[in-house]
């Protein structure tokens, strides 16, 4: 299907891959990684042709069929129907072949449109825009009347559409809400095409993909498994290169040794040849040098009183129009919340409301005293000044800061000297992102609001984001795509839909089960299936108080946890002892004790839901 031989690949004088070689098979979906800047996106460029390399060969196999994303959202007065049905060639070239055609080749040409399924591709079309957010009424709209990220997805709809043989996709779950990233995941995992996936979704790395080709060190090697597998074969990988290393060095150290002794001696020379000749024969293991882990780290705010933000029957939108109503929430000071909902439904609107930077139309919006909300969107790289550095910008929104704390908040998100003296404009995605960042934590929010702060950032940064997440101390709203982040750092799940939001009752599995009933066809259902519908939501709620009293106890044991290991480090350090400081030190001792009661407690308690859970599954 596509073969890479000996593949070298330079942009700007920097060599991105250094004879490189792969082959994809027909069929085979794969996804691709590396860190920020290694040349994915180029290596996908060079693939379709828009670039060439600069040495070795690109193959495509006799009669392929390949279909990418345009990374120029489509435009014009047509609508979105007709922009993806225009992506099979095959079928507009025969229909306007009929239209002129004689006899006997209008019937080789009917022929062919029946074998193409033809007749159906309005409703497959139909059915992909559908699974990536789009109403009919949408649908028929011209797609000059959404926005750049919406069009991105009716550019993905026709990538999808045109079933090519070899499918090439970069970051395709940047521009979908979790609804959209979940029907995609599925369709990739049904797709009977080859697919070279650009991604750092971990999620769908793991469930719609079969291999994993990671860009390493200006190399392409292959992983058979999802990311998880690739994870553990690598890291064992490195476990057995790193010993052997030191065996090959241990080795060279004791012949060196001998030769640095004996060379002079004239009853040793012959051995100390001998032996250099063997030390030169030794292989030489280039151990896993992997750049330093990525770190972030949000400072620690003050204490706030409980709850630290409430709404009571708060409506907001724009202009007059309201897009939610009848609100009524609080916010806890350690809440670890995500919204669930497609996009349009509010999720944004809701965040700016928390953020205050929407007022309410109706209702009361109660902020307790001192409360500090800090507000990351990706849509704000836009508003980066592309000329100036990272220190220019944290300066302009902390002037009375200094360039040292300037440099420390930056240094928290990983961008050091060289990069906090860059040019924003000049940096790589995943580094305005960390900019956004820091630069929405510069005076420690008690309140963190995250609209997909996932989209540039690579595997490493992701897991950094989430390692920071569970040690911030305050709360955090998170509204992303990614249904790995969303298992991994929220404790509570709000849904926006029908201009409400409300508390969603059960899991992240629960969710995908409620979308897939909605999708299911009313009108193919029997009353069977209507009643294995029924049965399946009052099974849902039935559960629904276990679920919430197992995931409540497990935030529970996680917060006892973290609090445990503090006051651990604190009665290890030696300092704590000292003088007038008895009573502290006896609380502190008080306290563990404690702890380690509640949190026995807390685990029977889990264990009691799980149990029951799975009986009842």
């Amino acid at each position: 299907m596509l073969t890479l031989t000996n593949l070298t690949l330079r942009v700007a004088g920097r060599t991105l891959l250094d004879q490189a070689s792969l082959t994809l098979e027909p069929g085979r979906r794969v996804g691709l990684v590396g860190r920020n800047g290694t040349g994915k996106s180029t290596l996908l460029r060079a693939i379709t042709g828009e670039i060439a390399p600069d040495g070795g060969d690109i193959r495509l196999a006799r009669g392929v069929r390949l279909a990418t994303v345009s990374q120029q959202a489509p435009q014009g007065s047509a609508s979105l129907l007709e922009i993806v049905l225009r992506a099979d060639t095959e079928r507009l070239a025969l229909l306007a072949e009929a239209e002129h055609a004689s006899a006997a080749r209008l019937a080789e040409i009917h022929e062919r449109l029946r074998a193409i399924g033809a007749d159906a591709a309005p409703a497959r079309a139909a059915a992909i825009l559908a699974g990536l957010g789009f109403s009919a009424e949408q649908q028929a709209r011209p797609v000059d009347s959404f926005s750049g990220g919406w069009r991105m997805r009716v550019a993905l709809a026709a990538a999808l559409f045109a079933n090519p043989d070899l499918l090439l996709l970069d970051e395709p779950t940047n521009h979908l809400d979790l609804e959209a990233t979940l029907w995609l995941e599925s369709w990739i995992a049904r797709f009977p095409g080859a697919c070279l996936i650009v991604s750092h979704d971990r999620g769908l790395l793991d469930r719609a993909v079969e291999a994993i080709v990671h860009l390493d060190r200006q190399k392409l090697s292959l992983t058979p498994g999802g990311y998880s597998e690739f994870v553990r074969i690598r890291t064992e990988q490195a476990l057995q290169q790193s010993r052997a290393a030191e065996r090959i060095a241990a080795r060279r150290a004791h012949m060196q040794a001998f030769v640095d002794r004996f060379r002079a001696k004239a009853t040793k020379a012959r051995q100390a040849q001998a032996r250099l000749k063997a030390l030169a024969k030794l292989p030489v293991i280039e151990t896993v040098m992997e750049a330093a882990p990525a770190r972030f780290d949000f400072p620690a705010p003050p204490a706030l009183a409980p709850p630290i933000l409430g709404l009571d029957r708060v409506a907001a939108g724009y202009d007059g129009r309201e897009v939610l109503r009848q609100v009524s929430l609080s916010v806890d000071a350690d809440d670890r919340i995500a919204l669930l909902g497609a996009n349009g439904n509010g999720k944004s609107t809701f965040a700016k409301l928390l953020a205050g930077r929407l007022a309410p139309m109706a209702g009361e919006l109660r902020r307790a005293r001192g409360l500090r909300v800090g507000y990351f969107a990706q849509h704000q790289e836009t508003e980066l000044d592309a000329g100036g550095s990272p220190v220019a910008h944290m300066e302009r929104v902390w002037p009375r800061g200094t360039e040292t704390q300037w440099r420390a908040q930056l240094a928290r998100f990983g961008l050091d000297a060289d990069r906090a003296d860059t040019p924003s404009g000049a940096l790589s995605g995943g580094e305005r992102a960390r900019l956004l960042l820091a630069l929405a934590t510069r005076d420690a929010p008690h309140l963190l609001i995250l609209d997909e702060p996932t989209n540039h950032l690579d595997m490493d940064a992701r897991d950094a984001l989430v390692r920071a997440l569970a040690d911030f101390s305050g709360s955090v709203l998170l509204i992303t795509h990614d249904p790995d982040l969303i298992s991994l750092v929220a404790d509570r799940l709000w849904l926006v839909a029908d201009g409400s939001v409300r508390p969603f009752d059960g899991d992240l599995d629960d969710y995908r089960m409620l979308l897939a009933e909605r999708a299911r066809p009313v009108k193919a259902e029997g009353p069977k299936k209507r009643d294995d519908r029924r049965e399946r939501a009052e099974a849902r709620e039935r559960l629904a108080p276990l679920r919430r009293q197992a995931r409540d106890a497990e935030a529970a044991i996680a917060k006892l946890v973290a609090e445990r290991r503090a006051l651990e480090a604190k009665l290890a350090d030696p300092d704590f002892y000292a003088k007038d400081r008895g009573a502290e030190v006896t609380a502190a001792q008080t306290r563990l004790a404690s702890i380690a009661l509640e949190q026995e407690t807390l685990e029977a308690t889990w264990l009691e839901a799980e149990a029951a859970l799975e009986a009842a599954q």
